[in-house]
């Protein structure tokens, strides 16, 4: 445990000095807990999630780097790899292909990534996996472009 808090008060050194070397991720540590994080993304340009802001809940295992952390949206997303009631992501990185190399920061980057290359094949969220299988890209973008606009825009006034 003394190695994976020691690991995160790296992370968290490096995300407090390189806050504006990467002005998409916004992560941060809660105050009282150093194996809780929270994330706020920007959605990649080009996509039906561009202009959208979505919020990752981090839960960091004490076992960390050796474990992967839990990650999941807490904003609402239309996804085909991410759960839409839990926010769960279907990511190997966050599975089976997890490398202590990885970091806080790289995961995000890593989501950013896949929220602009869906894997259809691997759908947690079925009703995305079929449109994007079947060919409907336009349904596709039509869904996940109302969703970004409900629930990840920032709000007015």
């Amino acid at each position: 445990m003394q190695a994976s808090r020691a690991r995160l008060f790296k992370e968290y050194k490096e995300v407090q000095r390189e806050k504006s070397a990467d002005p998409d991720i916004q992560l941060v540590c809660d105050d009282s807990n150093i194996f809780k994080w929270t994330a706020l993304i920007k959605g990649p340009s080009e996509t039906p999630y561009e202009a959208g802001i979505f919020q990752l809940a981090f839960s960091v295992p004490e076992q960390y780097p050796l474990q992967p952390p839990q990650v999941r949206f807490l904003t609402k997303i239309f996804h085909p790899n991410v759960h839409f009631k839990t926010g769960e992501i279907c990511l190997d990185i966050l599975k089976n292909a997890w490398s202590p190399a990885w970091t806080l920061q790289s995961v995000c980057r890593a989501i950013i990534a896949l929220m602009a290359h869906p894997e259809p094949d691997s759908p947690l969220n079925c009703d995305s996996g079929n449109l994007l299988r079947s060919g409907d890209i336009r349904g596709f973008q039509s869904m996940a472009r109302m969703y970004t606009n409900l629930a990840a825009m920032p709000k007015k006034g």
